[in-house]
C-alpha cells in the first residue's frame, strides 16, 4: 500500500547566496562556490524534512550517498 506514496527527495550538498544580477550573468560551465568542505556532511531531505545526514561517494561516473546519521525526531 505504501509503495504506491510519492515522496519528494533532495540531497544537499551546500548553499550560497548570490546577488540575483550575479545569477543572470551565469553561463554554462559557471562555477558556484558553496558554504560547505569536502568532508562536511550532506543532507538529505524528504518532503522538505530533514531526514538524514551523509557523506557523498564517487565510484567512476556514478554517485551515491553514504548515511552516516538519521535524524529522530521526539513524538
Amino acid at each position: 500500500m505504501l509503495e504506491e506514496v510519492p515522496v519528494q527527495m533532495s540531497v544537499v550538498l551546500g548553499s550560497s547566496q548570490l546577488p540575483i544580477r550575479q545569477v543572470l550573468k551565469m553561463g554554462r560551465g559557471a562555477l558556484i562556490q558553496l558554504d560547505c568542505g569536502y568532508d562536511d556532511p550532506t543532507e538529505i531531505y524528504v518532503n522538505d524534512k530533514l531526514i538524514a545526514r551523509g557523506k557523498i561517494q564517487v565510484s567512476g561516473d556514478r554517485m551515491s550517498i553514504e548515511v552516516t546519521d538519521v535524524i529522530r525526531r521526539g513524538r
